[in-house]
């Protein structure tokens, strides 16, 4: 049976089974980047323009040499996962370089902490509009099953624009809450590896941890599941470094790997 026609056939007890969650599972939290969405190397794309520029300007300005940001040790080491002031301060203290804060209402081109934030979202927004972004197929179908199931379903992102990456890929419809870098702001929420914004996800949703299942990508991720308590957490290993995912319950290279087990069960 093909996963595709599971909508037309499956009852929704059916078809929570071939989902592959507990029985008595009641709601999933996915974490957006690298779960859901293909958008980690939108905004690799977006820090990179933002503070080459910058380092650019800098190089001009003091004549002083710095190494320009590179995506493939930068963004992960530096970036990924973390706030933005956070992100910045750090990368920038790799190359020696300090600014003011500023305020969230600075501009663009101002040389601060929030500045350099907000040119980083330009940045984005535009990339957005001339790139697009597409949810990962086996992750769409997943959710619509779910939907189907009639499993709540949640999402947690760093990002503050997680609701417009949602449906910049169509998938806005099928999630039920959304806890995003804007939630963390104003909830006071703690990062993962805390279990903050799941919780905050479950919370919405009105159901248990130890109701719900998690999906995560990252260390952290996994972590944060493990301390919230839920039920069961599943990583998604998209990069192939399943060892250091080892903590989840389960591993999987998609969310349509889970489907395609149950129905060659």
């Amino acid at each position: 049976m093909k996963p595709f026609l599971v909508r037309l056939i499956a009852s929704p007890w059916e078809t929570k089974r071939l989902l592959g969650l507990p029985a008595d599972a009641l709601a999933c939290v996915f974490s957006v980047d690298g779960v859901l969405v293909a958008s980690a190397a939108i905004h690799a794309a977006a820090w990179k323009e933002t503070f080459d520029e910058f380092i650019t300007r800098r190089i001009e300005k003091t004549g002083e040499p710095f190494a320009s940001f590179d995506v493939g040790t930068d963004y992960p080491r530096h970036i990924h996962g973390k706030g933005r002031a956070e992100a910045i301060h750090e990368f920038l203290g790799t190359r020696g370089i300090v600014l003011p804060d500023g305020s969230p209402d600075d501009s663009p081109d101002a040389e601060t902490v929030n500045g350099l934030a907000n040119r980083k979202n330009r940045a984005l927004l535009r990339l957005l509009d001339d790139r697009g972004v597409m949810a990962f197929e086996g992750s769409r179908l997943y959710l619509e099953l779910a939907h189907d199931a009639q499993i709540r379903c949640a999402v947690v992102s760093g990002s503050t624009h997680a609701e417009i990456l949602l449906s910049r890929a169509h998938l806005r419809g099928l999630i039920d809450e959304c806890v995003d870098g804007n939630a963390v702001r104003a909830e006071g929420l703690r990062r993962k590896p805390s279990p903050d914004m799941l919780l905050a996800a479950c919370r919405r949703l009105g159901v248990d941890p130890d109701r719900t299942v998690v999906f995560e990508t990252t260390q952290d991720g996994v972590a944060a599941g493990r301390a919230g308590g839920f039920e069961l957490v599943v990583a998604v290993d998209r990069a192939g470094e399943a060892l250091r995912l080892r903590d989840a319950d389960l591993v999987i290279a998609d969310l349509g790997e889970l489907l395609e087990r149950q129905l060659v069960a």
